[in-house]
């Protein structure tokens, strides 16, 4: 087996070196990696890069060229984050957009969904976090209490999210709500798109003994969000159904 990049990966890795050349930030970066900043200059920072970065093209750069990436191989991925790393730039954790939302909606996102969001994501004009973990619910997600009850074209959802990251930055969350309570506990839970901004929404960050405050806790005080920001699966019956 030939582990040596082509001739071709290496003239991308001339392509990207160039540009951060010129537009690399003239400190290391390597502290804002993590998805723990210290405080909000550091919050700052790290989205000033990553969008910087989208200027060039040159976030989600795995992804398909349908959805706004480059559609990198590989072993051309393997080369952008060396390249980043070799100036200490590397790419910042800026919330759970690129890592989760957009992979999930290219998936299983409706098209309005896939128009509406991921563009967004790709430029970092919208900012993801993610409504998992629940005070009693953590490795055992299954067991999560937060409900999102219908009402009309609307969810209204009910319950607390914790160890939220980065959730006092964020736009959207993206919220996991028991929507069946008679289906067996691994089952009858959806995935539900959230304006963070909507009324009902409660953050509290976490502060740690290092004085960061990337956790936060979050609370869902009867937040009404449009069914639009629901994706229900189809069965072979044809019949909608929540997401398992």
């Amino acid at each position: 087996m030939d582990f040596n990049y082509s001739d071709d990966d290496e003239a991308f890795r001339r392509e990207f070196r160039a540009w951060l050349g010129r537009n690399a930030p003239g400190e290391p970066m390597q502290n804002l990696a993590g998805g723990f900043e210290q405080d909000e200059e550091d919050w700052r920072r790290k989205l000033g890069w990553f969008r910087k970065l989208a200027s060039g093209a040159w976030t989600c750069v795995d992804w398909p060229k349908e959805f706004g990436g480059r559609g990198l191989s590989i072993l051309k991925t393997i080369i952008y984050h060396e390249e980043l790393q070799r100036v200490g730039a590397p790419l910042p954790f800026i919330g759970s957009g690129p890592s989760l939302v957009g992979p999930t909606l290219m998936q299983w996102g409706t098209p309005e969904q896939k128009q509406r969001f991921i563009p967004k994501i790709i430029t970092g004009e919208e900012i993801w976090c993610q409504g998992y973990s629940e005070p009693n619910s953590g490795s055992d997600l299954a067991s999560l209490q937060t409900k999102a009850v219908e009402d009309g074209d609307y969810f209204r959802i009910n319950g607390q999210k914790i160890w939220t990251s980065q959730a006092q930055y964020a736009d959207w969350a993206f919220v996991l709500c028991r929507t069946d309570p008679e289906a067996p506990k691994h089952r009858g839970i959806s995935y539900i798109l959230v304006d963070m901004k909507t009324p009902g929404i409660t953050v509290r960050p976490l502060v740690q003994m290092s004085g960061s405050a990337g956790f936060n806790e979050v609370f869902f005080d009867d937040v009404r969000t449009p069914k639009s920001y629901w994706s229900a699966r189809r069965t072979t019956a044809g019949k909608s159904r929540s997401p398992p």
